[in-house]
């Protein structure tokens, strides 16, 4: 796909184009669901930015792996946000919104690795520590936004004429599941003690 103008001037009625031609308001669930998800993966290239920057890191195999881990949720988004953008009841799915299951068992597989190699969590923690763990965090709760944007999405779907994938609701669940852990393996690779929850009630 070649990219040879930015501006279109066709959105300046608030209005966008889904895939297939059709316009929608900007403020239809269907956007806000896909909107969400770009927002997360600007997100995500913040962190990746900021994992590279750290001077504790040192380019360690471990922060690598996350980068990469990082770059393909990235690329994952990509396609969700296709499929999001697709309203099925009228448009045939593209190549670029298929998904395949096997990147959530991915994900569970990093996160299970990363909790054996931590300390046992017997408290909430706040979200702070380093800078890459406090931004995993600002990444962790926009991604439950874009899940809840999802949510609302498909209850506003006809369910006679439309199906919509459960795997892509999952994964961005579980994307909210990693973050949470990456956030902690990101503090203990960076000697960055974590914030404990304390209840000022007490």
């Amino acid at each position: 796909m070649k990219l040879t103008k930015i501006y279109t001037r066709t959105g300046d009625s608030g209005t966008t184009s889904l895939v297939g031609g059709e316009r929608t308001p900007k403020d239809s669930p269907r956007i806000e669901a896909y909107g969400t998800i770009d927002e997360l993966s600007s997100h995500l290239g913040l962190l990746n930015a900021f994992i590279k920057k750290e001077p504790t890191l040192n380019n360690a195999s471990d922060a690598i792996a996350i980068c990469e881990r990082i770059e393909r949720i990235q690329n994952n988004l990509f396609n969700i946000s296709t499929y999001l953008a697709t309203d099925t009841a009228t448009t045939p799915l593209y190549p670029s919104a298929e998904f395949n299951s096997s990147e959530i068992i991915a994900l569970e597989n990093d996160i299970d690795t990363y909790n054996q190699q931590l300390p046992t969590l017997d408290s909430f923690i706040l979200p702070g520590g380093s800078i890459p763990a406090a931004q995993c965090h600002v990444c962790r709760t926009v991604c439950r936004r874009a899940e809840r944007r999802i949510v609302t999405l498909i209850s506003t779907l006809p369910t006679k004429t439309t199906v919509f994938n459960p795997d892509i609701v999952r994964y961005v669940n579980r994307i909210s599941d990693y973050l949470f852990v990456l956030s902690r393996k990101l503090n203990f690779l960076c000697n960055s003690e974590e914030k404990i929850w304390k209840n000022s009630c007490k």
